[in-house]
Parts: C-alpha cells; sequence; structure tokens
C-alpha cells in the first residue's frame, strides 16, 4: 500500500474532497545537483492534486488524512499510460514501413500509432478508474485543527 497525507477542502454527505501537494521525487537524493528530473520539477509549475474519496466519519476542513493506493493500481496505471502509446508507436510505424517502404510513411505511422495509444489508453483508464481496486481509501484521521491546543503556563515564582 502507498501511503499519502492529503488535507481534507470540504466534507458532505459521506464524500470527502482532499488536496494532495505535489511533492518532487528527487527531492532527498544525494545528486540534486546535476539531477535533470530535479531542475525539470522546478520549471513546472507547483500545483496541488484535489480528489474525492468516500468517508463516512465527518471531516472539517484543514484536517489532515492519511490516504492508502494499493500497488497493483500504480503498476497497472503505469504500464497503460507508458506502454500502450509506444507500442501503438513501435507496430503502427513498423506496418506502415512494411506496407509503403518509405522512412516518411514510417515516421506517419509512428505519430498515428503514439497518439492511438494515447487515445486508448485514455479510454481504458477511464474505465479502470471506476473499479473498486483502484480508488484511494482513507487508512487514518488525524485530529481537526481546532481540537489540539497548546497553552503555555508562566510561572509566578520569579514575581
Amino acid at each position: 500500500m502507498i501511503k499519502e497525507w492529503a488535507t481534507v477542502v470540504s466534507w458532505q454527505s459521506g464524500e470527502a474532497l482532499l488536496s494532495c501537494d505535489v511533492k518532487a521525487s528527487c527531492s532527498s537524493c544525494a545528486s540534486r545537483a546535476g539531477c535533470g528530473s530535479r531542475i525539470l520539477n522546478k520549471l513546472g509549475p507547483q500545483t496541488t492534486h484535489t480528489l474525492s474519496v468516500a468517508c463516512d466519519t465527518p471531516l472539517v476542513a484543514g484536517q489532515k488524512v492519511e490516504l492508502g493506493l494499493a500497488e497493483g493500481s500504480l503498476i497497472g496505471s503505469a504500464l497503460l499510460v507508458y506502454i500502450s502509446p509506444l507500442a501503438g508507436l513501435f507496430l503502427v510505424s513498423a506496418l506502415f514501413q512494411a506496407l509503403f517502404g518509405t522512412n516518411l510513411a514510417a515516421i506517419c505511422g509512428a505519430v498515428l500509432g503514439g497518439v492511438g495509444g494515447f487515445l486508448i489508453a485514455r479510454a481504458c483508464s477511464l474505465k479502470l478508474s471506476r473499479r473498486e481496486s483502484w480508488q484511494p481509501v482513507i487508512l487514518s484521521i488525524a485530529l481537526p485543527p481546532h481540537a489540539f491546543r497548546v497553552e503555555t503556563i508562566t510561572s509566578a515564582e520569579g514575581q
């Protein structure tokens, strides 16, 4: 189970709207200075992801919850997103090369296959996203922001 903390934006009738911060995968790597991924992450927009998760427990805005996502769903969606366009690119490019025998046809086939693979991945992801096993679940709920209070008591001995 992959775990991540999220912040509650709102809760209404058993449905929690959660906000997750985008984190760079290489923020604590030893080779930060020469990492191309780190530079690309700095260039991109620093956004948050908003998602809706079923939750029977009433939640308040600002409350933290721990989300869990099954590894199988993450691996399956990554394979779908990366392999479908790549397979379409190679297969249609090879088909066009065999049919027409020119490099221009192979390039056109590669573009068509890549776009077609992307569209297939998009259609499949919509169907797969409805599976119960692919949905994030709330594993634990932290205290509401107003429930934790710190009081400082000053000592009267010095007066």
